[in-house]
């Protein structure tokens, strides 16, 4: 098979699409972009259905398209990523029925807090990650990667407020907010639920809270005024899980 050679290949202009163009493609197609052999292994091991992938050379069992290493780094999503370049398919959203454990994340923005969430929901064995209002694309590349191969198993879907109920289908919403009378995070109810994160400047946003049937609070020393928002979403999760794994 003869190596692509051009950029202006439909293929290779599509993989450029998927990893730059702000998510448009990646929302129409429903497939995102990877880069590196240890991502492609996780997603192979994952069982993640793997699209097309871009290589200098032939990779054993692989639906490979022959590159050079120019066009290799032109479609890379990020900057000294060694290795193929690969498109999967987005996971599906478990059916609702299945729901017990959901973790929200409210205007996380930063991507890196976005997949270091969805890391550790995978390792808790959250059902569902729910991102709400303008948080990080969970398919973005920088995503991607925080999530050290997280997202090719961890179910994920974006919403609004309006949308929110809906997503979570009857399962009862508590905010993670410092407000007066709310729980301590180690005394959540032993049932299914969704606890809401929100962005560590500015917390959870009324309208969101007042979706919530209740509020809980993780206990800080009086010198600390909030937590990075990845840090207090594990606190949340491990909370949820204990006793449980």
């Amino acid at each position: 098979m003869e190596a692509i050679r051009s950029r202006q290949n439909e293929l290779i202009k599509r993989f450029i699409a998927l990893a730059s163009d702000g998510g448009k493609t990646r929302q129409a197609t429903g497939e995102y972009v990877c880069a590196g052999a240890t991502l492609l292994a996780e997603a192979v091991a994952s069982g993640a259905e793997i699209g097309c992938v871009l290589s200098t050379e032939e990779l054993a069992d692989l639906p490979v398209r022959l590159v050079t290493p120019e066009i290799l780094k032109a479609v890379s999503p990020l900057q000294n990523a060694p290795g193929p370049v690969f498109t999967v398919k987005v996971r599906p959203i478990p059916p609702a029925e299945k729901l017990r454990r959901v973790i929200v994340l409210e205007n996380v923005q930063d991507p890196g807090n976005v997949g270091t969430v969805l890391r550790t929901a995978d390792a808790f064995g959250m059902d569902l990650v729910v991102l709400c209002g303008s948080c990080a694309d969970p398919y973005n590349p920088k995503t991607v990667r925080a999530s050290m191969g997280a997202i090719f198993r961890q179910s994920v879907v974006k919403t609004d407020l309006a949308g929110l109920k809906d997503v979570l289908r009857g399962l009862p919403l508590y905010g993670a907010a410092l407000a007066p009378g709310g729980l301590d995070v180690r005394d959540l109810p032993r049932e299914p639920l969704a606890v809401a994160v929100g962005n560590e400047g500015k917390g959870l946003t009324a309208a969101l809270l007042e979706k919530c049937a209740g509020t809980c609070r993780i206990p800080m020393g009086p010198r600390t005024e909030s937590l990075n928002a990845g840090v207090a979403a594990a606190i949340v999760m491990w909370e949820m899980v204990r006793g449980d794994i």
